[in-house]
């Protein structure tokens, strides 16, 4: 994807507030907690600009602070410059991967630097989306050969003449110009800039209940306020995906569904402590992550507090994570 440098004091608003919309590149920067004390407790966590990806970082940020004792940090970082800053040792862990096979070979099977940290317990799907409203009175709309007869209806000024494909932040990894382009539609694809301004433009069209297409995935908190239904896409095989690995133009199928993963640093897997036990333990549903999320994005509340609020109604989650 999908998928925000500073001190402990600040980084907890920032992650209240930050979107994938001009997110800075902190690969050649470190933790300000990077061999500060050199008693190895430290732990420096990446975190992307999406809102579920920084859910996992604050309930992660607020037990290794509250149960463990450890200070930490976290870094912005955009989704594939995160791994090599992983390698590097410039954050520890990645606590939310939606799959980069070209990175995992290099990092983890060649060159080692990198570990995989097991699954985060929540399983991750990009796709095309049309409210549910929409797709109750226009039921074939769900069928991609049919998109270019709405095409008229889902034109805006930002799209010309064209029917408007919504998609979030530009750094997000995604196929849309290729599917639109391969699979001949009639379609210009528009960025909102953010997943939060994404958000806002979603929620304005339901309100008004005028028909929109969108590139969205699962798990999302928005989901329980904006129902949408997904668009089936082609078939999406192992030959696609070759394929576009090697040239991401040539994509003319669906997104795969991804389970999650963790990554650490491999120095920080194997010397890491309680710190890196945890974080290989920590796993959880698509439910906790929703609730966490959306305390943050929809009620405002701050990220530590969205994830004391958790902590303190999910005890029998969590304690498992600390053995």
């Amino acid at each position: 994807m999908k998928r925000k440098a500073l001190t402990v004091v600040a980084a907890v608003g920032l992650l209240a507030t930050a979107t994938g919309c001009g997110a800075a590149d902190m690969t050649k920067q470190s933790s300000p907690y990077a061999n500060a004390a050199g008693d190895g407790r430290t732990v420096t966590l990446s975190v992307q600009s999406w809102v579920g990806a920084r859910a996992n970082t604050a309930v992660a940020q607020y037990l290794l602070e509250h149960e463990l004792d450890y200070r930490v940090d976290t870094v912005q970082v955009d989704e594939v410059p995160a791994w090599d800053a992983l390698s590097q040792g410039r954050v520890d862990a990645i606590l939310e991967d939606w799959g980069h096979p070209d990175q995992e070979k290099r990092y983890v099977a060649d060159k080692k630097t990198v570990t995989d940290g097991g699954e985060l317990g929540v399983t991750g799907h990009i796709g095309w989306w049309v409210p549910k409203y929409f797709a109750d009175a226009h039921p074939d709309v769900l069928d991609w050969r049919n998109l270019n007869k709405y095409a008229s209806q889902l034109r805006t000024p930002e799209s010309g003449t064209k029917g408007q494909l919504l998609d979030g932040s530009p750094s997000y990894v995604t196929h849309d110009k290729a599917l639109v382009n391969n699979l001949k539609l009639d379609y210009q694809v528009v960025f909102a800039g953010s997943e939060a301004a994404q958000i806002t433009q979603l929620k304005q069209f339901a309100k008004e209940k005028k028909p929109f297409l969108t590139y969205w995935y699962e798990p999302q908190w928005l989901f329980n306020e904006v129902p949408m239904v997904e668009v089936k896409l082609p078939e999406h095989t192992e030959a696609c995906a070759t394929k576009g690995a090697e040239d991401p133009s040539t994509v003319d199928c669906a997104y795969p569904t991804t389970p999650l993963k963790k990554y650490l640093n491999t120095d920080f897997a194997h010397k890491g402590g309680k710190a890196a036990r945890f974080l290989k333990n920590f796993r959880w549903t698509k439910e906790d992550q929703n609730e966490v999320a959306q305390m943050i994005a929809e009620d405002k509340l701050s990220a530590d507090e969205a994830a004391k609020r958790w902590v303190k109604r999910h005890p029998d989650v969590w304690k498992g994570w600390l053995r």
